[in-house]
């Protein structure tokens, strides 16, 4: 089963092929969602990369916790699941 890993504290600069590189040195990256601005297409300064293997996920994760990218320490964990919010909120 995919897991999904959250990856914070990224510099507005970095790219989704920079991430996808990054974390291929732990194991298969299926998908790399950089959540980017709206308006001016810039990182927002996290991404979510899923990969199939739980042990490659935990790898990744040992990894790159702490791990300097840009000049920032990233945040790297399992993402928790995405609460649905109620409309208008």
């Amino acid at each position: 089963m995919d897991t999904r890993i959250y990856v914070g504290n990224l510099a507005k600069s970095t790219t989704e092929a920079e991430i996808t590189a990054l974390f291929a040195q732990a194991g298969t990256v299926t998908s790399v969602d950089l959540v980017k601005d709206r308006d001016s297409g810039l990182s927002k300064g996290f991404a979510f990369v899923t990969m199939p293997a739980q042990a490659e996920a935990e790898k990744a994760i040992s990894m790159f916790n702490a791990y300097t990218l840009a000049d920032n320490e990233l945040k790297v964990n399992v993402a928790k699941p995405r609460v649905e919010r109620a409309p208008g909120k």
